[in-house]
């Protein structure tokens, strides 16, 4: 159902009220004759204004020059890319000129230019601006379906009353969605600071002095490396009993290798009691296993279909497991595989500035394994706790040492075991780490609060805009003057009213329709 117009009010087509003509094509084997001159095109137009750091020149001639100008309100409407984004042309090159991928839109003195664009950013917004365009997987505004475009035409003061209105109103929406989007890289930027002050030991300078007899993290050090020799022998000793090779001695122990020690140059200063470790010495870090290969089938070997995590399920700091996959894994590869809670995932692929990104798993799915898109962190001892681990990851993340540490494929970075496993992990005492997780997670939840607040005041000033918008095209955003000149008024001779309005296009340059 069309919408009530206001009185004095008509809807009126664009081709009523408008000249418009599509650009000039690009061939550069056909024009090298003519005037070298600037142009616009697609992805100089944007939303309310012209970009023109980013120009091309293509060859004119004289013929051509009135065709393909522009004149200061003229509207520039993209064809395609993102058909109807628009904008007015605001005369600061003379000789500016525009290629196919732009209808230029003269409007006639009954419209506003303003006016136009307002309203096609308002069918765009709702939605409605698309049933205009053509194609299937690329969409095209044609000059065809440009010149059928309807929009609803008020008196041309009541139009100037309701521009200057929406130009005050939309002044003060940038000015909030500007402030608003200052919040978030400031939010990052505390973000970055209390993790980078937890893991230098500020954060907790005024508990060390308070708690002066804690025990020192070498000692959790040297039972972590005992843990860690003893799950190795446990698994070496499994493998080889699989095999049918049980040891008859031990030198097969001697195999073991400790971790490379971390290089400390360029890392932070620790305070007394404090350590530098490898990730892999703090915890078994494990690759996922490689998904639907051919040998692994549902009922082979033992086999059933499990769940399992992919990095699609892996988020900063939270996992979502309501789109979870399922592969089958027999009963050994289900042990080895298989998420314990308290199990930190790892994203292995993912964009660069993503890699990394890790999420504690709390337990509430029976049975859940891991793929190859993630790995698998696992305390070796319950004193370091995922908690504080998981805040070790999250300042990797956020300081780009994951990203650093990765590979790039195309746009796709790699952290791969051999690259994951000798990262540094500061090591508090026990009783410490559990204050620092403690300190920062009031902080984070804090900057998180804020984080929703602002996504809820954009959505709002977004609805806010619209509203307004439609409002405008309503008729009820400014009174109405019931002194205007109606848009549609009667046939006059003097001058004025529709016969004036022929006579005005009369007197404009002969510009072609586009087709």
């Amino acid at each position: 159902m069309s919408e009530q117009l206001p009185q004095g009010w008509r809807r009126v087509s664009l081709s009523e009220v408008t000249s418009s003509c599509l650009g000039k094509m690009l061939d550069r084997q056909k024009h090298k004759s003519g005037k070298a001159l600037p142009y616009l095109r697609n992805q100089n137009v944007r939303w309310f204004s012209v970009d023109d750091s980013d120009l091309l020149e293509m060859y004119f001639e004289d013929g051509e020059l009135e065709r393909y100008g522009l004149r200061q309100g003229d509207v520039l409407i993209c064809e395609g890319g993102e058909p109807g984004r628009a904008a007015i042309w605001d005369g600061r090159t003379s000789d500016m000129k525009f290629q196919k991928a732009l209808h230029r839109v003269r409007p006639h003195a009954t419209l506003l230019p303003e006016w136009l664009v307002y309203r096609l950013w308002h069918d765009a917004q709702a939605g409605r601006l698309s049933s205009y365009f053509t194609g299937t997987t690329i969409k095209h505004f044609t000059g065809t379906s440009l010149a059928r475009y309807e929009l609803p035409l008020p008196p041309l003061n009541e139009q100037r009353r309701i521009v200057a209105k929406l130009e005050a109103l939309q002044a003060r929406s940038r000015r909030a969605r500007e402030a608003l989007g200052a919040v978030p890289p400031l939010l990052e930027k505390l973000r970055q600071s209390i993790l980078a002050a937890a893991f230098r030991g500020d954060l907790t300078k005024d508990w060390r002095a308070k708690n002066k007899d804690v025990e020192p993290a070498s000692k959790l050090l040297e039972r972590m490396r005992t843990e860690r020799r003893k799950k190795w022998e446990q698994a070496e000793l499994a493998k080889m009993k699989a095999k049918g090779k049980p040891p008859t001695d031990d030198k097969w122990k001697a195999k073991y290798k400790e971790p490379a020690p971390v290089e400390t140059g360029g890392l932070a200063e620790l305070p007394d009691g404090w350590c530098w470790v490898s990730i892999e010495t703090a915890g078994d870090v494990l690759l996922g296993r490689r998904r639907a290969a051919q040998e692994y089938v549902a009922g082979q070997d033992g086999r059933v279909m499990r769940p399992y995590v992919r990095v699609a399920n892996v988020k900063e700091d939270r996992l979502e497991l309501t789109d979870v996959l399922e592969m089958p894994f027999n009963d050994v590869e289900l042990s080895l595989y298989r998420l314990l809670p308290g199990d930190i995932i790892l994203s292995e692929g993912q964009s660069p500035e993503l890699v990394g990104q890790s999420a504690v798993f709390e337990g509430g799915v029976e049975d859940l394994c891991i793929q190859a898109t993630v790995h698998r962190f696992r305390a070796y001892l319950s004193g370091t706790t995922s908690a504080f681990a998981q805040l070790v990851f999250l300042s990797h993340l956020h300081s780009g040492v994951f990203m650093r540490a990765s590979s790039l494929t195309t746009n796709i970075a790699h952290l791969t075991s051999e690259r994951l496993k000798p990262l540094p992990f500061p090591l508090p005492p026990i009783a410490e780490q559990s204050e620092i997780v403690r300190r920062v997670r009031e902080v984070l939840e804090r900057t998180n609060s804020v984080a929703t607040l602002v996504k809820q005041l954009r959505a709002e000033e977004r609805t806010l805009s619209a509203a307004t918008l439609a409002k405008a095209f309503r008729g009820e955003l400014v009174p109405q003057d019931m002194g205007d000149e109606a848009a549609a008024p009667k046939p006059s001779t003097n001058g004025s009213g529709a016969s004036g309005l022929r006579r005005e296009r009369a007197r404009e340059p002969k510009v072609s329709h586009v087709v």
